[in-house]
């Protein structure tokens, strides 16, 4: 098992971060969300949503508070998939593309169930970052 010392190196937060482009571009191209402002805004939200949660419970002190964070991140793919539902069912957006977007974001939700069961059974309790000094930074 390796360490990771950058929530950027976590392939969750990678996978993260590619569905929410996915998702960003696919409103773009939406002439329909270009004047629904709350919904866009929403669903641009949810999709940051996923990936941001991972950031955070990274960032946090020890593994009882990561674990929340990823979980959060769940229900936001979830959020996700059922604002891209939506979106198919008003005809924002094709229904092959929104399909294909929903199949990457239950995989995802997948993953991300697969990585707080990892988490729950980890023994570290404390500090998760040991080789961090003070200020946060990695020790040379």
């Amino acid at each position: 098992m390796f360490t990771i010392y950058r929530f950027e190196d976590l392939p969750l937060w990678q996978q993260s971060r590619s569905s929410c482009n996915r998702v960003f571009k696919m409103i773009e191209q939406s002439q329909l969300f270009k004047s629904d402002f709350k919904f866009r805004d929403q669903l641009r939200a949810s999709a940051c949503s996923v990936m941001d949660n991972i950031a955070e419970g990274f960032e946090r002190s020890s593994r009882l508070e990561f674990v929340n964070f990823p979980g959060i991140a769940k229900g936001s793919a979830g959020e996700v998939s059922s604002q891209l539902y939506r979106s198919i069912d008003n005809n924002y957006i094709d229904k092959i593309e929104g399909l294909g977007l929903i199949d990457e974001y239950e995989k995802l939700s997948r993953e991300i169930a697969g990585f707080i069961t990892c988490l729950n059974k980890s023994t570290i309790k404390g500090q998760q970052f040991k080789e961090r000094n003070q200020t946060g930074n990695l020790k040379s």
